[in-house]
Formats: structure tokens, sequence, C-alpha cells
């Protein structure tokens, strides 16, 4: 096309490096600017910005679908909404979204005046002259007179912690910069607990601020292990405060007394390697979810005061079958959330009388966990369900009488009919023969056939499930024919603790075999055929989107990939990345292993690109991003510019001033998505959405 706009060139600088006797080549190794996370170089911030204007002007044919399809998701958002109320300590709580807003805003009203609502915290305020707005953790004191909460202005996820008094809004004390976001509350109301962060972006050291004294914040915690990071919660009975360290694969938990926060922490039990394990406080004993005796978890109850694990009393077992995943631990019932055969499962437990009963929910597929539980002493549980099919619910419980009574239920202004979709569970054989759960919604008047389009989406990675929710935005795929499926692949733990580690170390390609056999298997069924396959993932899914265009480029029509974790050798070899020594329980580690070192080169998407044809390819980045630092996504690109055989389209859009999770507010999130239904819709139509490379 005579004018068409070219894609910055990304210069070539010879760099090398060696590991165990094995030489690479990194052309591109020029952006990473090595005052990261400050990135002032010019030349580096030059191409990004070239790259941002290659985008706009590709796009710019196209803004008509992106601002119908952004209209269309915006049009099934309520102009107003609102959380279903909580309570605590004498207070209702509940967050709003006033007409066309793009944050909250948080209300309480005392529990003897329901309808006396007063604002507690006003993100519309808080967020004014940001182009990004993150609130983090908000603690109101148990006296209801203060409040703790956190705010992200650039995505970097350092938040900066204040401390106000809620009558008067006055600062109680200097904000405090770098933290994690949240904070606990001591029992006194004179001080709290909180993280920070080093340099690295790794969360190592718990403090404790008196309001009441001048002297330095004193250190309650650190961990020195490089490959743990550190959090903070409150139990809850609010009797105690948890810190926690872990990686990927150990954890260890330490208490402390509310009321005596500013002392040393004292440990559950010991550090284990391998031991996996969560804990909370019902009020009278320790509830404890621990892989100690099985790989899918047990659920254990012990004293206080026992501090090895061997006097733990097992309670409820795991099993091959029942995979143990979460548990709430009120004053009178246990409610424990699990898995079998991939589909949620909910039991509640009678404290006393040990009986228990399963909830029964009215779908055959769904997703279900807990929502909003403040009180400890509550004879309900609240749940968030949903499934594909049909909008999300808040539900409360009622554990004695066994009776459900909808709270909320999911709001469309612009209008849904449920029974005009249907939704499918289905089993593809990978090709080392584990059958990979498919699932799928698509519009019950379309024909599904060889021409049908498919987006197929996964993660894969963390043990993190993906589950067959709902969604507002997938409307605009399924409403222009499109069938929308979820590959439950290996590397998460859909089906158990050992879904997840047959897909990460040294079985690291299950996941993308099994992506790619997932494609395959609806072929074979005649849901659709090569080139029909519009696929999407971010960060450790966007590893996936670029390891499956390197091993079945013909596959794929189109591609987007936000945030991909692309560059996993380099980033596994540079021990002061903020992620890299507690990430190398997941991957490997490539210092000190020569095996994991070919491994990974094996599969990493920047080291597997080689001169062939590409499918058209939709990238996006995070200047600020500590997650997925922006120059792997940067690489990446220039790389495919340079070895790729075809025409197809390859676009890359930073945004210069966020973070890993793209832009915030209520609507602005919604722009990259509709920007990426519009990119694939434009392949759909005409296949010609290309430039000359």
């Amino acid at each position: 096309m005579i004018g068409e706009p070219k894609p910055p060139v990304a210069k070539r600088s010879r760099h090398t490096f060696s590991h165990h006797g094995r030489t690479i080549h990194d052309d591109y190794a020029w952006l990473e600017d090595p005052n990261y996370p400050s990135v002032e170089d010019s030349e580096i911030l030059d191409y990004l910005n070239q790259e941002n204007q290659f985008f706009e002007a590709m796009m710019e044919p196209h803004q008509g679908v992106v601002e119908t399809i952004f209209n269309e998701i915006k049009g099934r958002q309520p102009i107003e909404d609102s959380s279903v109320p909580s309570e605590e300590n004498g207070f209702i709580y509940q967050w709003r979204f006033h007409e066309d807003e793009e944050y909250r805003t948080w209300y309480r009203a005392p529990v003897s005046r329901p309808d006396d609502w007063s604002i507690l915290l006003d993100e519309r305020v808080l967020s004014a002259g940001s182009d990004y707005f993150s609130l983090g953790g908000i603690s109101v004191s148990d006296d209801t007179k203060k409040i703790a909460y956190s705010i992200d202005r650039d995505g970097s996820e350092r938040y900066e912690l204040f401390v106000v008094d809620i009558e008067s809004g006055r600062q109680l004390s200097d904000s405090i910069p770098n933290t994690m976001g949240e904070a606990v509350w001591d029992s006194t109301n004179q001080g709290l607990i909180y993280v920070v962060l080093n340099e690295q972006w790794r969360p190592f050291k718990v403090l404790y601020r008196s309001l009441n004294s001048s002297e330095p914040d004193a250190t309650i915690y650190e961990e020195y292990d490089s490959s743990f990071f550190v959090s903070i919660h409150c139990s809850q009975s609010e009797s105690f405060a948890f810190i926690s360290t872990a990686d990927h694969v150990t954890s260890q938990y330490f208490y402390l007394k509310r009321n005596l926060l500013n002392t040393e922490p004292i440990a559950v039990t010991d550090r284990v390697s391998n031991h996996e394990y969560y804990v909370d406080h019902d009020g009278e004993r320790f509830i404890i979810r621990s892989n100690l005796r099985h790989q899918n978890f047990d659920i254990f109850t012990t004293d206080i005061s026992a501090a090895a694990s061997e006097q733990w009393d097992l309670l409820l077992n795991g099993s091959d079958e029942l995979y143990i995943t979460d548990f709430l631990a009120l004053k009178y019932h246990l409610i424990v959330m699990s898995r079998a055969k991939g589909l949620d499962q909910v039991e509640i437990h009678d404290n006393k009388t040990r009986k228990h009963h399963q909830i029964e929910f009215p779908d055959a597929a769904y997703t279900v966990d807990f929502g909003t539980n403040p009180k400890s002493d509550a004879t309900f549980v609240r749940l968030e369900y949903s499934s594909m099919t049909s909008p999300s619910k808040i539900l409360d419980y009622d554990v004695i009488t066994r009776s459900t009574v909808t709270k909320k239920t999911q709001k469309i202004p612009s209008g849904y009919s449920e029974e005009n979709y249907v939704s499918e569970r289905i089993l593809a054989e990978a090709r080392d023969g584990a059958q990979i759960p498919v699932s799928l919604v698509y519009k019950k008047s379309i024909d599904v056939n060889e021409s049908t389009p498919v987006h197929l989406y996964a993660y894969g990675a963390y043990g993190h499930a993906i589950p067959p929710s709902f969604s507002t935005s997938r409307l605009s795929l399924l409403d222009r024919g499109f069938v929308c499926a979820i590959a439950h692949i290996r590397g998460g733990d859909d089906l158990g603790y050992h879904w997840y580690t047959q897909g990460k170390l040294m079985s690291r390609h299950n996941t993308f075999n099994d992506f790619v056999d997932c494609a395959k298997h609806l072929i074979h069924i005649g849901y659709s055929s090569p080139k029909k396959f519009f696929i999407s993932g971010g960060s450790a899914g966007g590893e996936l989107m670029g390891a499956v265009i390197n091993q079945n480029p013909d596959l794929w029509c189109a591609v987007a990939a936000h945030v991909p974790f692309v560059d996993v050798l380099n980033t596994m070899l540079n021990a002061d990345l903020p992620l890299t020594p507690i990430e190398w329980p997941e991957w490997g580690n490539p210092i000190e292993d020569a095996d994991f070192f070919d491994y990974i080169q094996s599969y990493s998407p920047y080291d597997q690109v080689e001169p062939k044809e590409y499918p058209p390819i939709f990238v996006t980045a995070g200047l600020n991003d500590p997650r997925v630092t922006y120059w792997e996504p940067a690489k990446w690109v220039a790389k495919l510019r340079s070895m790729k055989t075809d025409d197809n389209l390859l676009l890359l859009k930073t945004n210069m001033g966020m973070g890993h999770g793209g832009k915030s507010g209520r609507y602005d999130s919604l722009l990259e998505i509709a920007e990426e239904y519009a990119f694939f819709i434009s392949q759909l139509k005409s296949n010609k959405f290309r430039s000359k490379k």
C-alpha cells in the first residue's frame, strides 16, 4: 500500500555472553536501561515512542471498530455500581461507582443508623491529576477512628502508605513510600505494621510505626533469602497478625498478637524446603492448609503453642481426587474450598459437632470463590459465583438453615439473555495422552463448523487456574460469531497440584504442547480450522503465546501477547532483577545448572525466534512494569521484525506511565481489550491487516 507507514527498525548492537560453555548472541540487549527502574536513555525512549507512533498509525484506520467495541463493553457496565455492604466493628462498609466515574468512592455508616452514610475514602479525589492510579490496601483501626491506605501512581507497584484521622482528614504520620500497600493495625490503635520493598522490588522487611513516637520505625522481621517475598495479613479472628515469607514452593509463617505488634514474631513451625502452607486463626486455634502429607494439601489444626508440625492434628484429607485450595476460618464453622475433577466445591464443617455438608450449586459447570467475609462470628459465608454463560452473583449461604440468598447479580444495562448462549466442557488429548479440559462458550444461533473463528485463551503457570467464569467483554466476540475457549493446560492447578508440577521446571514444554494440542483437537472435532484461531495471553501467558507461535505459526490467524514474559533465559540469568531469585523454583536456575540453561533456552520465545513466517501479532508493555520489564517485549518485537519472512503486521504498544496491569480506571482499562478485539476482527474480515517489513 502506497504511503503506508513503515515500522521502526531497532539497531543491532553486537553483544555476546557465555555460560556453561554456551555462547549467546543478544543484539538487542541495549534496550535494557542500566539505570532501571529509572528509564531515561534517550535512544531507548525514542525507539519505544517510534513503536507507539507506528501502532497508532496502523490502528488509526480501525479506530471506528475500536470505538464500537469499546462502547459495547462500556455499555455492559452499570453507569452506577456498588458492592454488597459488609459489617465490621459497628459500621457498614460499601464502595460505589458514581455515574460514569473511573474510580470508586468508599462509604461507611453506623450499624445503628444504616442510612447515615459518610465518605470514608474518595478515589476520584486521590486520583486527580494522575494518568495512572491504583488503590492498594485499606485498613481501618479497631476504634474505627483511623484509616491506613496506600496509593500507586505510576504502575510500579511501589505503594505510598498514608495514615489519616477519618473525622478530620488530618494526616497522623508522615507518609511511607516504597511499601507493598497492606497494613495491619495493632489492637491499641496506636500503631501498625507494613512491608517495604528493596531496590530490586522484593518485599523483604516488616516494620512497626508508632503514632505516638518520633523514633524510627522498628524492624519486626527481615528476610535475608533473596528468593523469598514477605507479606502480612490479619487473622480472621482479628487476634493475630501473620507474617508470611515464601517463594513458589516453600513458605514459613510467623505470628504476633495484635496488642504486641512491636515485638519479635514467633514461628508457626520451622522452614522446610518444599513445605507450602497457609495459616489462619478461628478464635481458638490455628487452621493450617499444608502439603506436608499430600501434594493436594490437607487441613490441620493446632494449639497456638504447638510449634512443631508433628503436633498438628489432621482435620481434613486431601487426596488424588480432592484438591484443597483454600479455607475460611470462622468462629463456629470452617469453610473449605476444594476442587474435584476441575470443578469447585465448598464444604461446611461445624466446629462443635464435627458434622459437615457440601453446598449444592445449580449449574453443571461454574466457578465459585470467597467474597468479603469480615465477621469471624458470622453464621453465613459470602461467595462469588458465575459460569461462562451466567453473570456473576454474590451469594450469602446460611450455614445453619442451608439456604442461599442472592445479594447481588451482575447487571448488564445493554441487555443480555443467558438462553442465547451455550457452554461446553470437552477433553482434548495431548500428545503424551493427558486429557486437557477445554471450556467453551458460543452463541446458540451460530453454526459451529470448520470456518468458525475461535478465540483461545490460557495462562499455564504458577499453579494459577483460569476459571470458566463470565465476561462482559467476551460478548463482543461471541456476538460476532466467535467460539471463545479456555484451555486448562498444565502449569495451572485446574485438576490438582500435579497439574501444576507437570507444567513447570523440566516439564515446561507440556504447557505449550497442551495449548497447541487443544487447538488441534478443536480442529479435529470440527469446531474450526488452521488460521482461524485468535489467541491471547498475558505475562506468563504471553510467554505461552511466544512459544506456540514458534512451535506452530501456521495454526494462528492473529496473536495478542500482553506484557509477555518472553526473554526467559536472560531474565533467569540476571539475579539482580526484581523477580529472578523467587522465580527459580518455577523455571529453574540456569546460572548454576547447565541442564536448566539448555532447557529454558529450548523454549524461551526470544531465543527461539528464527527466519520463518509468523502470524500478525499485537504486543503490549509497561515502562514501569516490575514483573515483566519493558525490554522483554521490546527486544522480542525487534528480533521478530529482523527475522520474520512475512509481511504480517507486528505491533508494539508501550504504556509509558504504567505497569503490569496496563491502564487503570473502570473504563480506561477496557480500551486495550477493545484494541485487541479490533485487531482480531480486522484480521478475520480481510486477512490484509498487514504492513511491509
